[in-house]
């Protein structure tokens, strides 16, 4: 994926799936998502529980579990929203959703509800990984660290050749 400093106002707009503290992602705790194995991105530090489609498009992933969900959008852009550290280890216990995978979604769309109380105690952090998965296919923006309502990321298409 290649990174540019600059924010643009074209091509998809990737804002927070949830209210919250925005990190950059080699400030996750968990070296799979720190050394972006999966992907780049961002991270945010979540203050409640709706989390919510950082993009528009199509639901092509939401975990047995509930920890984690990917948005597909029209223009081929995957992200992948994990719920916390760990969280996959709690077996759905503490989250819920009225969505299913092929579900269409607008930005804001609260996918998952996570009960913060009984997810919080029992997992390393919540902190929250949004990952761009296909991310050779665009040029992505460097992480809005002050994004309050605002895109946190913009990506484009990359053209080939």
């Amino acid at each position: 994926m290649r990174i540019f400093g600059r924010k643009n106002d074209k091509g998809i707009k990737v804002f927070a799936p949830v209210a919250g503290r925005v990190r950059k992602m080699e400030d996750v705790p968990d070296p799979v998502f720190a050394k972006k194995m999966m992907g780049d991105g961002f991270a945010v530090e979540p203050l409640n529980g709706n989390f919510a489609a950082p993009v528009a498009g199509e639901l092509v992933l939401l975990a047995e579990t509930l920890h984690a969900f990917a948005v597909r959008t029209d223009e081929g852009l995957e992200v992948l929203v994990h719920i916390g550290i760990d969280t996959v280890k709690l077996k759905g216990n503490g989250f819920s959703s009225s969505k299913s995978a092929g579900d269409k979604v607008a930005v804001g769309d609260v996918v998952i509800t996570v009960d913060l109380d009984v997810v919080g105690p029992q997992v390393p952090s919540m902190m929250t990984p949004v990952i761009i998965t296909n991310g050779d296919d665009f040029t992505v923006t460097e992480p809005d660290l002050d994004a309050d309502g605002v895109p946190v990321l913009v990506a484009t298409k990359t053209s080939k050749k």
